[in-house]
């Protein structure tokens, strides 16, 4: 996992879908892009939500609208999360790509 091309390790960056988004698309999780929202459900930002506003493929952690720290000099950073941390609530559809992922998955589950 850690030594995979980046086009690899960027399906190692799903997360799972909200209760509603999961019955409406037919879909467990999905790979988070930016501009996703999310919430937080582990750690002690939990329940905290926010777009994302980076995914580091290389880290495997996203960066969220909202959830920053203040280091000891004054300034506030980002805070990288993990995606097994979070839960996608609204996704993020202008890709094409990804509508027609979200068809794909959802044909299969009617099938079943």
């Amino acid at each position: 996992m850690y030594n995979a091309p980046n086009h690899k390790k960027r399906k190692y960056l799903s997360a799972p879908l909200s209760p509603s988004l999961r019955a409406e698309y037919g879909t467990r999780s999905m790979p988070v892009v930016a501009n996703d929202t999310v919430n937080i459900t582990k750690g002690d930002r939990k329940l905290a939500e926010g777009k994302i506003l980076r995914v580091d493929t290389k880290d495997r952690k996203i960066y969220i609208e909202g959830v920053t720290r203040t280091r000891q000099d004054g300034s506030t950073v980002q805070i990288p999360i993990r995606t097994e941390n979070i839960m996608i609530t609204r996704l993020h559809l202008d890709d094409e790509w990804r509508r027609n992922m979200l068809e794909r998955k959802s044909f299969s589950a009617e099938e079943e």
